[in-house]
């Protein structure tokens, strides 16, 4: 096993060439290394309220806040999906690591929901993102027809901050007028209603079995499986960034198993914690331990 530190000029590079196929696996440490971080300044920006009246610290904490009522819940939803979904890209990380990639044989798995790839310009032909989009609605109740379908949310989300009092820059940052305040609830009308089977609406996000896998979820499942299958016994890549140890069953295991399972195949794991590799893949794997920033 081989692990570099940052100071090491880009290796990584050699080992893309190396591979007839690459199989990325993104999670929560590459949005972050990208500048979507759920605490600190950005989320005072956007957030201060909601710290002051809940003791909310963070993005991540607040989208289990038990808020005391659904025009509360959508006040905070509304923001959080907005800055992480629709303003303007924090960096040009992932712009970077698509030019990486570029002409090579390669599809993305990830558990970010961030939409960040296809943001960044990736077809969805090279891409799964399994836990769901900031970006979908989908019925709060769902069965039957609505077991399987969301709701793209752009325009009521835009509605909501209106009716909170916020507004938009040219290119879609929120800000608030100076002498101007933000309320933390949205107008009553705005509640979203799924038009189907007329249930509330929530987000299309994996918190339990209630998460709808739509049409769009099963094609790009069928098509990543594919992409295995025409892959097994070359030269594969699986190249792991940011993934912590919040969902290992999605990418990190399945990597490891499957870069086991091919004698031809080589694992990379991007992560500034330095991780443990199971000792029958340690010959064939590669650790970065810094940043995805830092390689890409």
């Amino acid at each position: 096993m081989k692990t570099f530190s940052v100071d090491v000029e880009k290796p990584f590079q050699n080992l893309l060439d190396e591979a007839d196929a690459i199989v990325v696996g993104a999670g929560a440490g590459l949005s972050t290394a990208a500048g979507f971080t759920y605490s600190g300044a950005r989320f005072e920006r956007y957030f201060s309220d909601f710290r002051e009246r809940f003791g909310i610290r963070d993005m991540y904490s607040g989208g289990f806040f038990p808020f005391p009522d659904a025009e509360t819940f959508w006040g905070w939803w509304c923001r959080n999906i907005w800055v992480n979904r629709y303003a303007p890209m924090p960096s040009d990380l992932y712009a970077r690591l698509l030019q990486a990639l570029a002409g090579r044989d390669f599809f993305v798995l990830t558990t970010n929901v961030d939409h960040a790839f296809q943001r960044a310009g990736l077809q969805k032909e090279r891409l799964f993102y399994t836990q769901g989009d900031y970006g979908l609605f989908q019925s709060s109740e769902p069965a039957g027809r609505t077991a399987t379908k969301t709701y793209d949310n752009r325009e009521a989300i835009e509605a909501m901050l209106r009716s909170e009092g916020w507004h938009f820059t040219e290119d879609g940052d929120l800000f608030v007028p100076q002498g101007q305040h933000v309320s933390m609830r949205i107008d009553s009308s705005l509640l979203p209603v799924c038009p189907d089977d007329g249930a509330p609406m929530t987000t299309n996000l994996r918190a339990d079995d209630s998460f709808v896998e739509d049409d769009g979820w099963y094609a790009a499942a069928k098509r990543y499986q594919a992409f295995l299958e025409r892959t097994e016994g070359r030269r594969v890549l699986f190249f792991e960034l940011g993934v912590g140890q919040n969902t290992p069953g999605i990418i990190k295991y399945p990597f490891w198993r499957m870069t086991a399972e091919n004698p031809n195949a080589r694992y990379v794991c991007v992560n500034p914690m330095k991780m443990y590799v199971p000792e029958e893949i340690g010959d064939r794997t590669t650790l970065f331990v810094c940043g995805a920033d830092d390689i890409v």
